[in-house]
């Protein structure tokens, strides 16, 4: 099993390029379902989610050529609607199998899902919003069975915002007969995006992006091309490892306008930010940050996948802070992990208290999910001595390259 080695080397500096957005190109991958003809990506992260997505299709008989970060997906040739356990239980994106399949071939029969182990994330809402619909569901032999000999247009309210849930019922909806109205939808820009991917495909959608969601359905949906957009979560894991080890990096290929309310928490901490239409620089002037506090909530508000990144910063800054987590009732793996390196942190319930050290210490430790992940390098780049990180498949799963990159910006980082 491959570790990562981290020797604490001072301040990143440099410039780094994001990738395309894993959990924005996982749904547009599972709209190529929806049509016969063939649908062109590009911008394709290299990480292992996507290599799971993409063997999950050739098994429904989908032919896939991938060159790079370019992808297509002819789904002309479908002669299965069985997503098998042995791949849905390393990514719990797969459930977004479930609404095309079951709109486009009349049944779908996908595994529950597995992915990171951060809390529970019941498939109930897609299933709930698909039986609206008209479909028959039952779960048997921990698979998801449903059939629909056509989806009918519904009107559905989500008890919690959820974006695959939103996700999966927009793609089902693109082929139902008649309109369906989504409301309580995530608001997260990886819904909007996929709502353009499906307009562009000839569907019907308005209000994405909003609360409130209508989709008039397609007798067919088309081939089309599209670019998957940078990964905001990436985009900011690397701003705070940059202010974590007090640098200067000039992220480019990103979309500042998906991050406000990350990047004013950077600022509160003291970071200096210039920001330009697909670029950000975050320079700390060689000065320590300090102490932010941190609520998770939907979007617009601050993201959950950001949460360990900020707790590994606020561990090494002036002051204290809290941390509460209002999402997954499960993330904080990570603080024992960073208590093996120092940090000072104490749990009550779903808060986290954070009393900022100057140094962390290297220490081994063990990933648990795969923001836990970058945030045990964070704090590796800037503890004394060597950090090594177990079981960084979890970190594949979501970040491209990311020790060519952070290597890029002067970190002392090895594979082994």
């Amino acid at each position: 099993m491959e570790q990562l080695v981290i020797t604490g080397n001072g301040p990143l500096r440099g410039e780094v390029s994001i990738a395309g957005a894993k959990n924005a190109a996982l749904p547009i991958i599972a709209a190529s379902l929806l049509t016969r003809e063939p649908l062109q990506v590009s911008n394709i992260p290299a990480v292992r989610d996507i290599s799971t997505a993409l063997q999950l299709l050739e098994l429904l008989g989908c032919a896939v050529e991938r060159a790079d970060t370019e992808l297509t997906i002819d789904s002309s040739g479908v002669d299965s609607v069985r997503a098998p356990y042995e791949l849905v239980k390393t990514m719990r994106g797969s459930i977004l199998l479930l609404g095309p399949l079951l709109a486009r071939f009349g049944e779908a029969d996908v595994s529950l899902p597995g992915g990171c182990a951060i809390g529970s994330r019941p498939v109930n809402e897609h299933i709930a919003g698909l039986e609206a619909m008209g479909a028959e569901v039952v779960i048997e032999a921990g698979y998801i069975k449903a059939k629909a000999s056509r989806l009918q247009g519904a009107q559905f309210a989500f008890d919690v915002p959820s974006v695959t849930a939103t996700e999966n019922l927009m793609m089902a909806a693109s082929l139902a007969q008649g309109t369906t109205v989504l409301e309580n939808c995530a608001m997260e820009p990886e819904v909007g995006d996929l709502a353009r991917l499906l307009v562009s495909m000839g569907a019907k959608i308005d209000g994405a992006g909003t609360s409130t969601i209508r989709i008039v359905g397609a007798e067919q949906l088309s081939g089309t091309r599209h670019r998957v957009p940078p990964d905001r979560i990436e985009t900011g894991t690397f701003l705070v490892a940059a202010a974590a080890t007090r640098g200067d990096v000039r992220v480019v290929n990103t979309e500042p306008d998906f991050l406000h309310h990350v990047l004013g928490k950077l600022e509160h901490a003291g970071a200096q930010l210039e920001i330009g239409p697909d670029w950000i620089h975050l320079d700390t002037a060689g000065k320590r940050c300090q102490a932010v506090n941190i609520h998770t909530a939907p979007y617009p508000a601050f993201p959950t996948d950001m949460q360990a990144q900020f707790m590994a910063l606020n561990a090494l800054a002036e002051g204290s802070a809290t941390v509460v987590e209002n999402i997954f009732e499960n993330r904080f793996m990570h603080v024992a992990e960073l208590q093996r390196m120092g940090a000072d942190i104490e749990l009550q319930g779903h808060t986290a208290i954070v009393r900022g050290r100057e140094r962390l210490q290297g220490a081994p430790v063990m990933a648990t999910d795969l923001r836990a992940s970058a945030s045990l390098i964070i704090a590796g780049l800037a503890a004394d001595g060597d950090t090594t990180v177990d079981r960084v498949y979890h970190l594949d799963r979501g970040y491209a390259n990311i020790d060519r990159k952070l290597a890029e910006l002067g970190a002392i980082i090895r594979r082994i």
